[in-house]
């Protein structure tokens, strides 16, 4: 499984690795700006093992569990938009980029 691929957006090649990884540092400095209480210890906790998952499976080359990693991805950062509303289009951006690895590991596990 090569890691270059070829982005939609801007037509150059990027490194998927490096992509997984920076995609798992955004979000533990998002998960930074949540204001801790009960109820998003456990979301924050979920969202941050959840996303930067997909990078660590990613690198073992187990495509299936970056896929479904991502798609755990979508929905906590779904229920903390619920529970934040303060932080809906922070959440929106990251889903963004969750779905587009969702697709990118559908691709890949497709051919």
């Amino acid at each position: 499984m090569s890691n270059q691929i070829q982005s939609p957006n801007d037509k150059k090649p990027f490194n998927l690795e490096e992509r997984t990884a920076l995609f798992g540092e955004v979000i533990i400095k998002f998960a930074k700006t949540i204001r801790e209480n009960t109820n998003n210890r456990s979301l924050i906790n979920q969202l941050i093992r959840s996303s930067t998952s997909i990078g660590a499976n990613y690198m073992e080359a187990d495509g299936a569990d970056s896929k479904k990693e991502a798609k755990e991805t979508l929905h906590w950062l779904r229920m903390i938009a619920v529970a934040n509303p303060d932080q809906k289009e922070e959440c929106r951006k990251l889903w963004k980029e969750t779905h587009e690895l969702t697709l990118i590991f559908s691709s890949i596990l497709l051919k």
